[in-house]
């Protein structure tokens, strides 16, 4: 085998890994997950919600 034939092999694994990789993503089965975790940064973080009311307690 030659440099030339590796680097072929190299190419077709790398876009069969790619193609793999983004039907995963677009799979059906997927989207409820990735739609939860597109809204956690909008979640309620208990901790920190916990402590905004401390604060509005102790200023009044």
């Amino acid at each position: 085998m030659d440099i030339g034939t590796l680097r072929g092999l190299g190419t077709i694994l790398v876009v069969v890994a790619f193609i793999a990789i983004v039907l995963w993503a677009y799979s059906g089965k997927r989207k409820k997950s990735f739609d939860e975790a597109a809204n956690l940064p909008f979640a309620d973080e208990p901790e920190a919600k916990k402590h905004d009311e401390e604060a509005s307690r102790s200023k009044k």
